[in-house]
C-alpha cells in the first residue's frame, strides 16, 4: 500500500451491498439474530417476489458476484444509481463471475450465463422489486447508523492517521505500514493497490464479516460497521431526569446522541423530529458551548465539546 494510496483512502457506504448483504440475513437470521425485528416486520412482503435466481447468485457464504455490489463510486451513493450500475455490467463479466460462485441452485446459476444481458435484465428487475417491498423504508434508518460510523472514522484518520484507523478498524484487519492484511474467513493481503486508493465501506447486513474487492473494480474493504446493536431500537436515547430539566428533555436527548458526531439530517431521523426542530436545538448547545459544528465536505458535522461530555458523563 503506496504512500499514495494511503492519502487517497476515502469511506463511501452503498444501499446495494447492504440489500444484497441482507439476502444472507434472509436465509440464516441465526447468524445475525440483531436483525431480527427487520426479519418479522418483512416476512409477509416475500410472497410476491421471486428471490430464486437471486439466492443462487448470493450463496450463504463464499464468495458473491461482485458485480452485485460495485464498489461506491459517491461517498452518498443512490439506490437508483447503484441499480443502473448493475443493469450495465458487461455481459461477459457477469457471466464469469457468476460461473465462480459456489451454488447448490446450480440450474439458475447456468440459465443467467446461458445468456447474461437478460439475466441482468431479471436481476435488476428482483432486486428493485425487493428494495421497494422490503428495504426502502428502512434505509434511513441503516443510512444514519453508517453515517455515524463513516463520520467518526474520518475523525480518527484525520486526527491519529492510517496506522490508528486500522488498529481500530476490526481485529481481522492489520496495516503493517506497507501491507493490509484481512485474516477473516481467510487470508487477504491488499499489497498492491492499483493508484486510485482504497474505499473503506461500513455495512451493517454484511456484519461481523469483512470483504475485499480489487482489480478490475476499485479496491474496496468492507468492515462491519460500529454500533449495530442499536440498530432497530426504538426511538431516541432516553435522557436522564436531571439533565432534562437543566437543558430541556429534547436538548438532553441530542447531547447524548452526539456521543457520535452528526449531522442535522441523521439526528432528526433518530429522534424523529424536523431537521428545523434540531437545528434550533443544536443552535441553543453550541451558543451554550456544549456542541460545535465543523464543515466536512457540504454537511455540517456536530459533536460534543469537552464541556458536553463532561455534562453528559455526569448526568448518565
Amino acid at each position: 500500500m503506496k504512500p499514495v494510496d494511503v492519502a487517497r483512502i476515502r469511506f463511501a457506504f452503498s444501499p446495494m451491498w447492504e440489500l444484497v448483504a441482507s439476502l444472507r440475513t434472509l436465509r440464516d437470521p441465526a447468524r445475525q439474530s440483531v436483525h431480527l425485528p427487520w426479519i418479522k416486520c418483512i416476512r409477509p412482503r416475500l410472497a410476491g417476489i421471486d428471490l430464486a435466481e437471486l439466492l443462487a447468485l448470493v450463496p450463504p457464504t463464499g464468495y458473491l458476484p461482485d458485480f452485485l455490489t460495485p464498489p461506491p463510486d459517491t461517498p452518498l451513493p443512490d439506490f437508483a444509481a447503484e441499480l443502473e450500475r448493475v443493469r450495465r455490467t458487461p455481459p461477459e463479466r457477469a457471466a464469469a463471475e457468476a460461473g465462480e460462485v459456489v451454488s447448490e441452485d446450480r440450474p439458475a446459476i447456468e440459465r443467467f450465463r446461458g445468456d447474461p444481458a437478460a439475466g441482468l435484465a431479471r436481476v435488476a428487475g428482483t432486486l428493485q422489486a425487493y428494495w421497494e417491498a422490503c428495504f426502502a423504508e428502512f434505509w434511513p434508518r441503516v443510512y444514519a447508523l453508517l453515517e455515524r460510523d463513516v463520520l467518526r472514522r474520518s475523525r480518527q484518520l484525520a486526527q491519529g492517521g492510517a496506522r490508528e484507523l486500522f488498529a481500530a478498524l476490526d481485529p481481522s484487519v492489520t496495516w503493517t505500514g506497507e501491507r493490509l492484511v484481512i485474516e477473516r474467513p481467510w487470508l487477504c493481503t491488499l499489497e498492491e493497490l492499483h493508484g486510485d486508493g482504497l474505499v473503506l465501506v461500513p455495512s451493517a447486513f454484511f456484519w461481523p464479516s469483512t470483504a475485499v474487492m480489487s482489480a478490475p473494480y476499485q479496491s474496496t474493504l468492507v468492515y462491519p460497521v460500529a454500533g449495530v446493536g442499536t440498530l432497530w431500537e426504538e426511538g431516541p436515547p432516553p435522557a436522564p431526569g436531571a439533565l432534562a430539566a437543566l437543558i430541556g428533555r429534547s436538548r438532553a436527548q441530542i447531547l447524548l446522541a452526539l456521543a457520535e458526531p452528526s449531522t442535522t439530517s441523521a439526528l432528526a431521523r433518530r429522534m424523529a423530529i424536523t431537521p428545523g426542530a434540531v437545528s434550533q436545538h443544536l443552535g441553543v448547545l453550541s451558543g451554550s458551548g456544549l456542541a460545535v459544528g465543523m464543515r466536512l465536505g457540504k454537511e455540517v458535522v456536530y459533536r460534543r465539546t469537552p464541556t458536553g461530555d463532561a455534562l453528559a458523563c455526569h448526568a448518565s
